[in-house]
């Protein structure tokens, strides 16, 4: 996807949640917190409009930029996260183990 994906971000002590909406479909990425420095990532969800479109790949991206930025590590629970990750080697400095 050529176009600039705006992602959010909402956070709670124990759980987080990155979202994108692009042309009225909303994708999502949560995970939850493990102790203070780890995420798990637990579940990614992708319209099917939005299928192809590199919609699930941001949202993972950002996740693991932001988890460097914060210095924590990623347990990827979630397949479709696991799978992105392992595609990256370069996004493979934040997991955990």
């Amino acid at each position: 996807m050529s176009d600039k994906i705006e992602i959010t971000l909402e956070e709670s002590d124990t759980k987080g949640r990155y979202s994108a909406v692009v042309d009225g479909h909303e994708a999502e990425m949560t995970y939850s917190r493990a102790g203070a420095n780890t995420i798990i990532i637990d579940h990614t969800g992708v319209p099917d409009a939005l299928r192809g479109r590199g919609v699930g790949q941001a949202l993972v991206q950002r996740g693991v930029e932001d988890a460097r930025a914060k210095g924590l590590k990623i347990v990827p629970l979630c397949p479709f996260a696991k799978a992105q990750i392992a595609r990256h080697p370069e996004w493979q400095d934040v997991l955990n183990g």
